[in-house]
């Protein structure tokens, strides 16, 4: 069972991180997420344990617990998709350049490029 872990100390390390859940059983990783420039904590992260019983004892034990002067908020993980959306978008189908709408190629052939409205290549009915 995956386990978030909250409102951590920016100075705890992700081995006292596992040291703090291993009490309560077998503890398969344990990672403090960083900032990807700079290295610092971000003040939250994930254990992973493999049984779900002493993962359900640690997070009830822990939620609230007190840890390098700070009041640590334990809880089972969501998956990655519930966070939202975002994302998105990429390839060469996207929003048709400048507020326009579909299209295989930006501007062409969707929601016209600078503010939408009609398709790109129409020439008023003639049937291209």
């Amino acid at each position: 069972m995956n386990i978030y872990v909250g409102n951590l100390s920016y100075r705890l390390s992700d081995v006292e991180l596992r040291n703090l859940f291993e009490e309560f059983g077998s503890v398969s990783s344990a990672n403090i997420i960083k900032d990807k420039y700079s290295g610092q904590s971000k003040g939250f992260g994930f254990v992973e344990m493999d049984n779900e019983d002493e993962a359900k004892r640690a997070m009830e034990a822990m939620n609230g617990k007190e840890v390098g002067g700070r009041e640590i908020v334990v809880n089972e993980a969501r998956p990655r998709k519930e966070f939202g959306g975002g994302g998105g978008g990429g390839g060469r189908r996207g929003g048709g350049g400048y507020g326009g709408g579909g299209g295989d190629r930006g501007g062409y052939g969707g929601g016209g490029g600078y503010g939408g409205g009609g398709g790109g290549y129409s020439d008023g009915g003639r049937g291209w």
